[in-house]
């Protein structure tokens, strides 16, 4: 689904125009295609066949499309009735078309009292929102939000809640900036024209867009200004397409072989959860590196990882250990470094030692890890595999100069907003303020995929694409979430994923398990990063 702000929206609407798309097809295109959309939500909701649909119906396209839409309606036995809102219908050719099909015209400037609104809503199953469309901006004029204000206190007040649909947006929202105005109606479902509106994936908007939709408006692919849009929306869809296959003569070696570098003293439970993130998303091999005083407390938890325990102090790895890595990355298909490492300066010098291919001070052996083979010789530096970056590891990297030039090209960066802000230097509230040009700009800067983690998390490639996850959720916000989803995007990575794909993959799963895991729950508030990677098994079983 593509992602557009509403200048972007013009030009498509523009061009598609010019070429013989006209805004009259692009409206039949709309309403009918939103009419089939309406018939699947109201039949999943109701089982009476004799449904009631009422449609706000405003003065620009949005009230266009939704008289389309009630006529198909109509035109299937539905009782459709249209309450126009600073709209006249005397001389509305679309109103005419709705009548024909025994559809009911009814103005708002006639029910001084709003009887006929509150009767009409008390008996409607469906109700489409077709008041204001992508032009709005706020403040809402009076006379709308008039009318918006009294639907807002009636539907407070019934007993039975009609279905609220919105028509591309609900009726008071910025679909840029997502704002809201204050009478605006929050929709059970939204059924968005062409595109996703930027501001619908923005809160406070998002809270009343309920389930989003998006129907086609005609054909638009080979238009120059949809194809410049490099923004898109994740969906389900998309995740199949990216589903590394599974070939019945497979082996464990066909899946890739993930390096989990992780785990201090202090934090010993993310290299678990990474680990076994990126088993549960399908690698072949998972390979824990983690200081070798952990390795007794960890091993009995995980007996499906194989190890290779590093040379450490104090329960934090220690730079000598970068020997001990390279020596062992013959196999490796990806390997990710951070969760849980903690900032000690011994483990800064082990990624700088790393990234360099340098041999580290030589040191004593110590009991339980592999013991590098001596001072290196002078060679050139091993080749190292793909990279995801994550928690610790990222800001250990931003220590080092010019960190982004020592990495292996793209990489896959995971910050959250505050490890985001020290890669960058901006504060979090600049970063959220416009996270997808946020991403967009440093993946291109530093030549890396950036995952731009939090509510519509956003994943970014060096050569402008950009992906958003639909998804803000509470149940996502607990202590090592993140370290599994860095898991499930190293292993996708793993199993030979280009760089873009495996991170937007990898979100758009973890993303749905943290939902999945919620609903297991009844509470987000009951999620545990460990829940969220369970439920992984169930977003893929419905992605097969």
């Amino acid at each position: 689904m593509k992602l557009v702000s509403i200048s972007e929206m013009h030009s498509i609407e523009q061009e598609a125009d010019a070429n013989g798309l006209t805004y009259d097809m692009m409206m039949e295109n709309a309403g009918y295609n939103l009419s089939r959309e309406v018939l699947k939500l109201a039949y999943a909701q109701n089982d009476e066949e004799d449904i009631q649909v009422l449609g706000f119906v405003g003065p620009g396209n949005n009230g266009g499309d939704t008289l389309v839409a009630l006529t198909h309606l109509a035109e299937k036995g539905w009782k459709a009735r249209a309450y126009l809102i600073k709209r006249k219908a005397a001389s509305d050719p679309l109103a005419k078309r709705l009548e024909d099909a025994d559809g009911e015209i009814y103005l708002a400037d006639k029910d001084s009292d709003f009887q006929q609104l509150t009767a009409f809503l008390e008996t409607a199953d469906v109700v489409l929102d077709g008041v204001l469309g992508t032009g709005f901006k706020l403040p809402l004029k009076t006379d709308i939000g008039k009318v918006l204000g009294v639907v807002k206190t009636i539907l407070g007040s019934i007993e039975w809640q009609p279905f609220i649909v919105a028509v591309d947006c609900p009726s008071g929202v910025d679909c840029d900036t997502g704002e809201v105005a204050k009478e605006c109606i929050p929709a059970d479902a939204t059924v968005t024209l062409a595109a996703v509106k930027r501001g619908l994936l923005k809160i406070p908007a998002f809270d009343s867009v309920g389930e989003l939709r998006v129907v086609d408006i005609g054909l638009l692919t080979e238009l120059k200004s949809w194809q410049a849009v490099k923004s898109e929306v994740a969906d389900e869809t998309l995740a199949v397409s990216l589903l590394p296959e599974r070939p019945t003569d497979a082996h464990k070696g066909t899946f890739g072989t993930a390096l989990v570098v992780a785990g201090s003293v202090n934090y010993t439970g993310a290299a678990l959860l990474a680990g076994k993130a990126a088993y549960r998303i399908g690698a072949g091999l998972v390979t824990l590196s983690v200081p070798a005083a952990l390795h007794t407390a960890l091993a009995g938890h995980f007996p499906e990882a194989t190890w290779l325990l590093l040379p450490h102090e104090m329960g934090s790895i220690a730079s000598s250990a970068a020997d001990v890595l390279i020596d062992n990355l013959e196999h490796t298909t990806a390997i990710l470094i951070g969760p849980g490492l903690g900032l000690d300066d011994t483990t800064r010098e082990f990624i700088a030692n790393l990234l360099d291919g340098a041999p580290a001070k030589a040191t004593h052996a110590r009991m339980g890890f592999v013991q590098s083979a001596g001072l290196r010789a002078e060679q050139k530096p091993a080749a190292l595999p793909p990279f995801v970056f994550d928690a610790d590891g990222l800001k250990l990297l931003a220590k080092l100069p010019e960190w982004f030039r020592l990495l292996p090209a793209p990489a896959i960066l995971t910050p959250h907003p505050g490890e985001m802000s020290i890669l960058t230097g901006l504060t979090v509230e600049k970063i959220q303020r416009d996270r997808l040009a946020i991403a967009g700009k440093y993946s291109a800067e530093w030549g890396h995929v950036v995952v731009l983690k939090g509510a519509f998390t956003v994943i970014a490639a060096p050569d402008g694409r950009t992906t958003i996850i639909p998804v803000a959720t509470p149940a996502l916000a607990h202590a090592g979430t993140g370290d599994v989803l860095a898991g499930l995007i190293t292993g996708l990575r793993a199993q030979g994923l280009e760089a873009y794909d495996a991170a937007r993959l990898g979100a758009w799963v973890h993303a749905q398990a943290g939902l999945a895991a919620a609903v297991v729950l009844g509470s987000t508030a009951a999620v545990l990063a460990g829940d969220v990677l369970e439920a992984v098994a169930d977003v893929l079983a419905e992605l097969e």
